[in-house]
């Protein structure tokens, strides 16, 4: 086989060439030119497909001070609202694809360390009321978190705000077991339940407060983004070193301030709650079983 090619000299090879071909018509050669109208439009140079399925990839940037997750979600209320053709399929890719992943392992993490927490706790104490109780702590930490956020101005992270809640929930479980723990022991020897919280708060007031305020001072300077080199003896802020590190920090020292006021207070008052709920059903049961004599 002989490969023929036929091309027009290199002088006629352009678009407006194109309009000067020809073509022979019962009225005499005529310019195409006549019968067509040349119009501009975009192209693809090169057909790429994906299990083979054509595929155009779009890129895009945003603009400093915006977030990709908004205008994301721009984009798909206005693909919602102007549907495309049946056939063309929209899919996102790149940080969203990424931070999609990121959030469903991070949940399953979260969910999979609240479920071994509580194990352990049952085993511990040998009540589901005390467990819950410290779960619920664990998970109202969250609630600090936001809040952080929200007074910093800074967006949610998946990555490292979502590695500070699971790092938060460590520190969070170490404080109501120390106080539940003390509380079960002073139970013992005290029958009155106020009396035996009172002094738990006593008694662990200044190991639960140690532990938060090293933690929260240890973890300003990186909140605040202050990088200090000792080789040079220089203090900077907004080192872009500190700048991944700022929402995980963000999110410990904010969760741990409310998780402590919830560990001071409400896990107490939950403590007294249980004892005087059961001390009545007992007393109920008692006046039940004598009526019934």
């Amino acid at each position: 086989e002989i490969e023929i090619r036929v091309r027009f000299p290199e002088s006629d090879r352009t678009v407006t060439g194109l309009s000067e071909v020809r073509v022979s018509t019962a009225a005499g050669s005529v310019p195409v030119s006549n019968f067509v109208v040349r119009e501009a439009r975009q192209k693809t140079g090169m057909l790429k497909r994906v299990d083979g399925f054509r595929v155009i990839t779009v890129k895009a940037d945003v603009d400093e001070g915006v977030l990709a997750d908004t205008k994301l979600q721009e984009l798909e209320s206005w693909l919602a609202k102007s549907p495309l053709d049946p056939r063309i399929q929209v899919t996102f890719k790149g940080e969203d694809e990424e931070q999609a992943k990121a959030k469903a392992f991070l949940s399953k993490a979260f969910l999979v360390a609240l479920f071994v927490m509580g194990l352990i706790l049952v085993t511990q104490f040998n009540s589901f009321y005390q467990a819950l109780l410290i779960l619920f702590a664990v998970v109202m930490s969250t609630v600090g978190v936001l809040i952080g956020l929200m007074a910093t101005g800074s967006p949610f992270g998946i990555v490292m705000n979502g590695i500070g809640v699971i790092a938060l929930a460590g520190i969070v479980v170490n404080n109501n077991i120390v106080l539940i723990d003390t509380y079960v022991r002073l139970r013992q020897t005290i029958a009155d339940p106020v009396e035996a919280v009172l002094r738990t708060g006593a008694q662990r007031l200044r190991p639960v407060m140690l532990t938060t305020v090293t933690t929260i001072l240890g973890l300003l300077p990186m909140m605040l983004g202050i990088n200090i080199d000792f080789l040079s003896r220089e203090v900077t802020q907004g080192a872009p070193s500190t700048q991944w590190w700022t929402q995980l920090s963000t999110s410990i020292v904010f969760g741990l301030s409310f998780a402590t006021v919830l560990t001071l207070v409400v896990t107490p008052s939950a403590l007294v709650l249980q004892a005087n709920v059961g001390s009545w059903w007992a007393t109920r049961r008692v006046r039940e079983s004598q009526a019934g004599t």
